[in-house]
């Protein structure tokens, strides 16, 4: 499953207790050979131990290790390791089973719990950069699901939409903005006013920066009929076939997500220099950790490829060896910063990421407090 898949009601579920035990397990992969012809050993090896956890504990009947066993023993053999990334993650339970190869790598571990864990998941999601695209014309309109990764058409909340055919009219060409009056007829705008409501609704369960395009009275007669296309980050006045392939889509959007990304680094910069002129500025891991613990964070920015491996004591974070593992110490957190962004992401702050190098001085992470 692709981390873009990952909607607030899909997170809410896997976050949501269930009957012990909820499995899950972790593990770096390779993309590339020779690396990659050690991933499925590694994961045999890992699907063995939490066998052997599963059997061990007291509290997991015999009936319920057996079936988690034959739901990991089902997902191994489903991997495909051609799509590998930098690591895996496998939910498991009695009842099913779910996978995800995720381009961020993720520590070895098994964990037996009440809830799935879904740190490495809503991080890898979060630097995705996820972004809608709809392409819109007079009869028809498409929803693009777009990451850092690429663009691709996604069949959700009632897209791709077609309006309904009109009976043949000899005296009119229906060739798109060949006729004055195709973004003015009653059909056209109720057209427009379903792409509306449609659109609402996914940016409603799924938010994210929007992007529409289309030609300029497409775009003008959808903010004539709703509300949902005003806030695009970005516009392209483009003419939207229905057939427009994904690479064509994204090489016309790309100045548009390139100003965006330009506007959203300066919108960073902004509310981190605001913070430390209001004395609401925290820098470091440890810092940042604490306010998003206290829940006083409205803005984290973490560089790109920052991550720490560290100790928790009292509350603290601590540096440890490199090498140092959670098998070999419980109190050692291998993916503190995915943790730290799924938790300040629960709490309702913003999460960005910033080029490396960028927050050096302030230890490669940084936030702007509420309070």
């Amino acid at each position: 499953m692709d981390t873009d898949a990952l909607t607030a009601d899909l997170l809410r579920e896997l976050r949501a207790t269930r009957p012990y035990p909820a499995l899950s397990l972790t593990m770096p992969t390779h993309r590339t050979a020779p690396d990659n012809a050690q991933d499925p050993v590694r994961l045999r090896n890992l699907v063995a131990e939490a066998v052997h956890r599963l059997e061990a504990d007291p509290r997991v009947s015999r009936e319920t290790a057996a079936a988690i066993r034959a739901e990991l023993d089902r997902a191994a053999d489903e991997v495909d390791p051609r799509r590998a990334l930098d690591s895996l993650v496998v939910l498991a339970a009695a009842d099913g089973h779910r996978i995800w190869q995720l381009p961020r790598t993720a520590p070895e571990r098994v964990v037996l719990s009440d809830t799935y864990l879904t740190r490495n998941l809503v991080a890898a999601k979060a630097r995705a950069r996820p972004f809608w695209a709809l392409t819109v014309a007079a009869d028809h309109a498409t929803l693009w699901n777009g990451t850092d990764q690429g663009i691709e058409v996604r069949e959700t909340g009632g897209f791709p939409l077609t309006a309904p055919k009109e009976p043949p009219n000899p005296q009119r060409e229906e060739r798109i903005g060949d006729t004055p009056s195709t973004f003015t007829d009653e059909d056209t705008r109720n057209f427009f006013r379903t792409v509306d409501e449609k659109l609402r609704a996914v940016l409603a369960s799924d938010p994210r920066p929007l992007y529409v395009m289309g030609l300029a009275p497409a775009l003008s007669l959808l903010d004539d009929v709703g509300e949902s296309a005003k806030a695009a980050v970005g516009r392209v006045a483009k003419g939207a076939p229905a057939d427009l392939p994904p690479a064509e889509v994204l090489r016309e959007l790309r100045p548009a997500l390139a100003e965006g990304a330009r506007q959203a680094t300066a919108d960073v910069e902004k509310r981190l220099d605001n913070a430390r002129s209001a004395h609401t500025f925290a820098g470091g891991l440890d810092e940042v950790w604490a306010a998003v613990r206290e829940g006083r964070v409205g803005l984290v920015a973490v560089e790109e490829h920052f991550q720490r491996t560290v100790r928790v004591t009292d509350g603290h974070l601590e540096p440890v060896p490199e090498g140092t593992t959670q098998t070999e110490d419980p109190e050692v957190r291998e993916d503190i910063v995915d943790e730290l962004i799924e938790a300040a992401l629960d709490g309702g702050a913003d999460v960005v990421f910033v080029a490396d190098d960028s927050l050096a001085e302030h230890g490669r992470i940084a936030a702007a407090l509420r309070f």
